[in-house]
């Protein structure tokens, strides 16, 4: 079967772009926020402006036939990141729950400090990847991951090979969902494969046809951003209001 004849046949969404939220008070403050419902600061909402706008000028071609398909966790920081392109280019901006961050238990509102000095062992563990963090409610990797790639692959087929799908969401959640989607969980099992994007970055992936399988990616970007977020002005704006 030629690619041509595999691509007519898929039934996956044309692209996939997963985009981080914009920063957060807690962002600034590191302070784990897992399920908390935490809106963006000012420099967040600037930050998703931005994005809305390069990922607009990226991957937005009006009058092409591609239709565009946004979704995003249902939590406010997410929500807001979605619409800051969503409104863009004029389509809805639909939840759902299995892109929220994963859940980090009695954690959740901790800094970074405060868990170090507190939880000194289980951070450290945490920090190598070991699990500490599971002493105290968080979610697993694995479950993470496996919850968020089926949300993708549910999103995809229902946006289907005449669209370009976007997902709103968050650090951790991308970062392990991402993984599983691509089976790098399988081969690295200590989830040190990718990191944390930075916030209103994005991944983007795009199906690859092999044969009659139809779950097989290809990852084309990783914590990519607009040109600013490559200079100080990121995290330091002028002018934000």
């Amino acid at each position: 079967m030629s690619a041509n004849d595999m691509a007519e046949r898929h039934t996956q969404a044309r692209s996939i772009t997963i985009v981080r939220h914009g920063r957060t008070a807690y962002n600034a403050a590191h302070r784990i926020q897992g399920w908390v419902d935490i809106p963006l600061d000012e420099v967040g909402l600037w930050q998703v402006n931005q994005t809305g706008e390069a990922l607009q000028n990226l991957y937005v071609q009006p009058d092409s036939g591609v239709k565009q398909l946004v979704v995003a966790s249902d939590l406010s920081r997410a929500m807001q990141t979605a619409h800051a392109f969503a409104d863009r280019i004029g389509v809805p901006v639909h939840t759902d729950e299995r892109f929220r961050e994963r859940n980090f238990g009695g954690w959740e509102g901790q800094s970074i400090d405060e868990l170090a000095e507190f939880y000194p062992e289980d951070f450290q563990s945490w920090i190598r990847k070991e699990g500490g963090e599971l002493r105290h409610g968080a979610e697993t990797h694995h479950d993470c991951g496996v919850r968020g790639a089926e949300a993708i692959r549910d999103w995809s087929r229902k946006a289907g090979p005449d669209t370009d799908l976007f997902i709103f969401a968050h650090g951790s959640v991308i970062e392990n969902m991402v993984q599983q989607l691509l089976g790098f969980d399988q081969v690295h099992a200590d989830y040190l494969s990718l990191g944390t994007m930075g916030n209103a970055h994005w991944a983007r992936i795009m199906p690859a046809f092999h044969n009659d399988e139809e779950d097989r990616w290809t990852i084309m970007e990783y914590n990519h951003g607009p040109a600013v977020a490559d200079t100080p002005q990121w995290t330091n704006p002028v002018n934000v209001s």
